[in-house]
C-alpha cells in the first residue's frame, strides 16, 4: 500500500514540531517540510537573545491562558492536550534539560539556542523527515486527482507542484493582509495582521537623557482606554521598553493600531501608589526630613538621574529643604511621580520581539486536532493562527501545543 503523505509549510518552531512529531508517531507516513528561505528555525536562534526561551514554568491552565491577549478561549482546549509539563518532558526525553530563571521563563541548561535547534534537527534526520528549501507556496487547492483519492495539489511560486495527503500551514504570522491570500483561496477567513510585542517612541523628550534606567515595579496606561499594565520599565534613547510596555503593546495591539501609534500614556512612577495617597505621604515626609534638602534626600528609592529628572520637571530648586516645599510645587511633584504622560509618537519592534496579532481565524479551527472545520485533511499550527501571547516563552508554547496536536491526529488519520 502506498505510503500516506504530510507536508508541513514553514521550517518554524510549530511547522518542525508538527513534522517530527507526525513522523516518530506514525513511522509509514511520509512527511515532508517545506521552507521559504534558506533558513530554518530563525525565531528559535534569536529568542532570548540566542538563548531560547522555549516555555514558561506556569502549570496552571487558568493562569497561562491568561497571557495570552488573543486565543484564550482557543488554547484553554489545547493546553489540555499538550501543556507546559509536555514541553518540558518531550525535550528532556531527548537528553535537553530546562532550567527555570527567577522570572519564570525557561531556557535549555546550555544558554544555547543551538540545543533546542540541534534536538529538532536530530529528530527530523532520525525520522527521516524531508526538507525542502527556498520553496514558497502560492497556492493550496483540492481535488480528485486519481481515482479513489483525495490529495492536495500544492503549487510553488515557481510552478512547481507536490501533492500530498494531509496539509499543515506552519508559516509563521504575516504582516501584511494580502499575505495571507494564498490560504483564504481554501475558503478560510482571517483576523487582519497588526503588530503586537513594541516598544513605544517618545520623541523629543527630555526622558531620552535618562536611557538605560530600569524601574520594577511601574504602571503605565494609555489614556483613554481601560488598558493598563504594571511591571519593569526600561528608559531608551527613544521612548519607553521593559516588560510592562510590550505587555501593553500586546494586549492593546489592535487599538493601537487604529490610533495609528499616536496616542497618550500615563505612567505611575511609584506602581500603584494613588496621587491622593501620595500627597498625604509627601506631607509626613516634610515632617520627618524637614531639614534635608530634597534633592539627597529620596524617599521613594528611584534612581538618583530619575529623581532629579523629576524635580527639575517640577521646576524645585535643588538645594531646597523638604520643610520649605510650596504646597503648589508639593502638588505637582505628586503628579509627576503617579500619573506623568508622554505623547507616544510611532512603535519600534525588534526582529526577535516580532509577533503578529491576526491569522486565521479560530472559529474554523478544531481545538482538540488543529484541523480545518472547513477543508477535512487541512491543519493549522502555530503564529498562523489568530493566537499570540505575551514575551515569556508563551508564544513558543503556543507552537509546541498545536504542533503537537496537529501531529497527533495526522498520524491518527494517516494509519487508515
Amino acid at each position: 500500500m502506498q505510503k500516506k503523505k504530510l507536508v508541513v509549510i514553514g521550517g518554524g518552531a510549530a511547522g518542525f514540531f508538527c513534522a517530527v512529531n507526525a513522523a516518530s508517531q506514525n513511522r509509514e507516513l511520509e512527511v515532508l517540510l517545506v521552507e521559504k528561505s534558506n533558513k530554518l528555525l530563525s525565531k528559535v536562534k534569536v529568542s532570548g537573545g540566542g538563548r531560547c526561551n522555549v516555555t514558561h514554568a506556569c502549570f496552571s491552565i487558568a493562569e497561562m491562558i491568561k497571557k495570552y491577549p488573543r486565543g484564550e478561549k482557543f488554547l484553554k482546549k489545547a493546553f489540555y492536550h499538550f501543556f507546559t509539563t509536555d514541553t518540558i518532558e518531550w525535550f528532556e526525553k531527548r537528553n535537553v534539560k530546562l532550567k527555570t530563571e527567577a522570572d519564570g521563563r525557561m531556557f535549555p541548561e546550555s544558554d544555547s539556542s543551538e540545543t533546542i535547534i540541534n534536538c529538532l534537527l536530530h529528530e527530523a534526520h532520525k525520522y527521516k523527515v524531508e526538507i525542502l528549501m527556498n520553496r514558497e507556496i502560492a497556492k493550496i487547492e483540492k481535488d480528485s486527482f486519481e481515482e479513489n483519492k483525495n490529495l492536495f495539489q500544492l503549487t510553488g511560486k515557481d510552478g512547481s507542484v507536490l501533492e500530498a495527503d494531509f496539509v499543515c500551514v506552519a508559516c509563521g504570522g504575516f504582516h501584511k493582509a494580502e499575505q495571507y491570500q494564498w490560504i483564504t483561496n481554501s475558503e478560510h477567513s482571517f483576523e487582519s495582521p497588526v503588530p503586537s510585542l513594541f516598544t513605544f517612541n517618545v520623541p523629543k523628550n527630555p526622558i531620552s537623557e535618562l536611557m538605560g534606567i530600569s524601574l520594577g515595579n511601574v504602571r503605565v496606561s494609555i489614556n483613554g482606554t481601560k488598558l493598563f499594565q504594571n511591571g519593569s520599565i526600561l528608559i531608551t534613547h527613544w521612548g519607553f521598553s521593559g516588560p510592562a510596555v510590550l505587555k501593553l503593546s500586546a494586549f492593546a495591539a489592535r487599538a493601537l493600531s487604529k490610533m495609528n501609534y499616536d496616542f497618550l500614556i500615563s505612567i505611575n512612577w511609584l506602581g500603584d501608589l494613588h496621587e491622593n495617597s501620595l500627597l498625604e505621604r509627601l506631607r509626613l515626609i516634610r515632617q520627618e526630613l524637614a531639614s534635608k534638602k530634597i534633592i539627597n534626600k529620596n524617599p521613594f528609592n528611584l534612581p538618583q538621574r530619575l529623581w532629579e529628572y523629576h524635580l527639575k520637571q517640577c521646576e524645585n530648586v535643588p538645594d531646597i529643604r523638604w520643610a520649605d516645599l510650596p504646597a503648589k510645587n508639593q502638588n505637582q511633584l505628586a503628579k509627576q511621580l503617579c500619573a506623568q504622560q508622554f505623547q507616544v509618537k510611532g512603535k519600534t519592534t525588534f526582529k526577535e520581539e516580532f509577533v503578529t496579532a491576526g491569522g486565521i481565524n479560530l472559529n474554523e479551527i478544531d481545538a482538540n486536532t488543529m484541523q480545518s472545520k472547513i477543508v477535512p485533511g487541512l491543519f493549522f499550527a502555530g503564529e498562523i493562527l489568530d493566537v499570540d501571547g505575551i514575551t515569556g516563552g508563551f508564544n513558543f508554547q503556543h507552537a509546541w501545543t498545536s504542533g503537537w496536536i496537529a501531529a497527533r491526529e495526522i498520524s491518527i488519520k494517516s494509519s487508515f
